[in-house]
């Protein structure tokens, strides 16, 4: 008996031991930053610290760059937030996972997908979330009302924090205009000051027009912050620069720092919020498993003064762009560019767009040195071991590529990121390495998993590989591919080395369960006349800024034909799930061409055409 209770015991003590092995883990994301903003990047891609469009400022990033590895070529798998963070947590493509665009799924319906904090928390880890999270899934039973799933917490999300004293700004939200029966009687746009007073005025007003008093208060705030508001026609309420009436901790970024330095300092303890609500403090026998949604650089756009300050008299490169561009871009990339032209600014506001972007960018880089220096401290209290993930983008972002200060296209500077990988554990990620390997978003999920010791098969259909792997072994992919299904209709893209190709994959303008079918006319995309697909094709050897559309040409017909069949066969009949998510269990799955994503190209070398320089 003696001997079976010392066993026990030993048992015991060798699960906690294993248990505090695990690392605990810090999930960076930005929202809508490009790499450029990171001198660390561009010294990495360029050998040059600043972008080419300008003056960068980015310390904190440098430094966690410096201790860790940095992954230069990473992309996103979808072409706006809410899809490409969905990618990330499902750690499936849009195809696989049946999400596309900003519509809420759930986990009901038998094609659904498990996520990381789910998977993390099974395996003895601790998720919480602050900020931004935009995965855009939630639990089926309160979906109408937007109730989120529950791994995650505490789960403090960016619009309580908009609610609170300590952000600056509440964008185009009803706060106080309902007439006690639920109506919106207008939307508003909210300004908190450093001293503590607010400036509010009407943006529209249902229940009467705008008054001389409401356009002259708003008149009055924007030229006190230089707001400069977007040119887009679809939504041009949008700002696009400015500066924040507030200080940098009390911006909306420095609350979502706040709140995860607020669980962090409350271990094992109960305790109030930033916005008020209980939640309880991490567990020091647990593990972390903390996601940091940055809502920066992303619209509104507002460095603080501080920051403004240190950009002031910066010049900036625009990028070059010309009327052929869209001459040549197929009608629904056309149609993208003529609504977000960027050509309508002026050479000020151009200036200011890019000069203000860039210094929010810098803002959000000493945020984040603050939420690092604060989850290193807690892991040093511990003697913990510790692993930071950063994203640089939920996707990127034309500061004037393509004619556009937006996202949502094929291109470049859309699809394109970098990821930094720190841990405490050098052997892991190397301090100073840096990775050209093509890496993609759902390599997220086989990471934490290797980085935790969790076994992978515990969440089916991962689509991605474990960063650790590319490290050890290399190149896991000859190209990368993504899909959106909102903005001008359904686009997918597969970008290689030397080309870059897109093209419509469905014929309809809405969602499955909006008009049509899920399933229906599968294979259009494949068998619809080509003028009709929408093909953009660019040759990166000769074109890298992807201003000439080659699709259409006809010795590029070939290969266009040959990047459409292998790009249409893998997201429409590799797997490719479509689901009417308003529904509890209502899908299809398409697999006519199964193992068309074999992640290898074989371009015969007679259909690619000779460079003309």
């Amino acid at each position: 008996m003696k001997n079976q209770l010392c066993g026990l015991a030993l048992l015991l003590a060798m699960s906690a031991a294993a248990e505090k092995q695990k690392p605990n883990i810090l999930w960076i994301i930005t929202d809508d930053q490009r790499s450029d903003t990171i001198s660390a990047y561009n010294m990495a891609t360029t050998g040059q610290k600043n972008s080419e469009l300008g003056y960068v400022e980015s310390p904190n990033l440098d430094q966690l760059a410096a201790e860790g590895v940095l992954f230069t070529q990473a992309y996103c798998n979808s072409l706006a937030c809410a899809p490409s963070r969905s990618s990330m947590h499902t750690g499936k493509y849009p195809h696989r996972a049946g999400m596309y665009g900003f519509r809420k799924a759930h986990q009901a319906a038998d094609c659904s997908s498990r996520v990381i904090p789910e998977v993390m928390k099974e395996n003895g880890y601790q998720p919480s979330m602050f900020g931004k999270s935009g995965y855009y899934i939630f639990d089926w039973e309160g979906y109408r009302q937007w109730a989120p799933l529950g791994y995650y917490q505490p789960f403090i999300h960016r619009n309580d924090l908009e609610k609170t004293a300590g952000s600056d700004f509440w964008w185009n939200k009803p706060w106080g205009t309902h007439n006690g029966k639920g109506m919106v009687l207008g939307k508003e746009e909210v300004f908190r000051y450093a001293d503590g007073t607010v400036k509010r005025f009407w943006l529209e007003r249902k229940d009467q027009p705008l008054t001389d008093a409401d356009k002259a208060q708003r008149a009055a705030v924007e030229k006190e912050l230089d707001i400069l508001r977007t040119y887009t026609r679809s939504n041009p309420e949008l700002i696009i620069g400015g500066v924040s009436p507030a200080s940098t901790g009390n911006t909306l970024d420095g609350a979502i720092v706040k709140t995860m330095q607020r669980y962090l300092a409350n271990e094992g303890n109960t305790y109030t919020m930033v916005n008020g609500k209980p939640a309880t403090g991490p567990d020091v026998s647990k593990p972390l498993f903390i996601n940091l949604g940055f809502v920066f650089p992303h619209t509104p756009v507002l460095p603080t003064r501080e920051f403004r300050d240190r950009f002031a008299g910066k010049k900036y490169k625009v990028p070059e762009y010309s009327e052929k561009e869209a001459e040549l871009m197929p009608g629904s990339l056309k149609d993208l560019r003529n609504d977000m032209d960027f050509s309508r600014m002026t050479a000020s506001d151009k200036q200011q767009a890019i000069r203000d972007y860039y210094a929010f960018c810098a803002m959000g880089d000493h945020l984040i040195g603050e939420a690092v220096e604060s989850f290193k401290a807690y892991c040093k209290k511990h003697d913990q071991e510790y692993v930071i993930v950063y994203l640089c983008g939920d996707h990127g972002w034309h500061l004037g590529e393509q004619g556009i200060e937006a996202k949502f296209g094929p291109w470049f500077q859309t699809v394109h990121d970098s990821i930094i990988v720190v841990s405490s554990d050098k052997k892991k990620f190397p301090a100073g390495k840096v990775s050209h390997d093509w890496v993609e978003y759902v390599d997220l999920a086989p990471t934490f998993y290797d980085i935790a010791g969790i076994d992978a098969s515990t969440h089916p259909g991962l689509d991605g590989f474990s960063l650790c792997k590319t490290l050890k072994e290399g190149p896991q992919r000859e190209y990368v591919i993504g899909e959106m299904n909102q903005v001008r209709g359904d686009r997918a893209y597969l970008r290689c080395k030397d080309f870059a190709f897109a093209m419509r994959v469905r014929p309809f303008w809405t969602k499955p369960g909006e008009g049509y079918e899920p399933g229906a006319n599968i294979r259009w995309g494949l068998d619809a006349p080509a003028a009709e697909v929408d093909l953009s094709l660019y040759d990166l050897r000769a074109d890298p800024k992807e201003q000439v559309n080659v699709a259409y040409q006809p010795r590029y017909a070939e290969l266009a034909a040959f990047f459409r069949s292998k790009l249409g066969s893998i997201v429409l009949g590799d797997g490719r799930v479509e689901c009417d998510w308003t529904q509890e269990n209502k899908f299809i799955i398409s697999n006519f061409a199964p193992g068309a994503h074999d992640r290898v190209l074989n371009i015969p070398e007679s259909i690619i055409p000779k460079v003309e320089m």
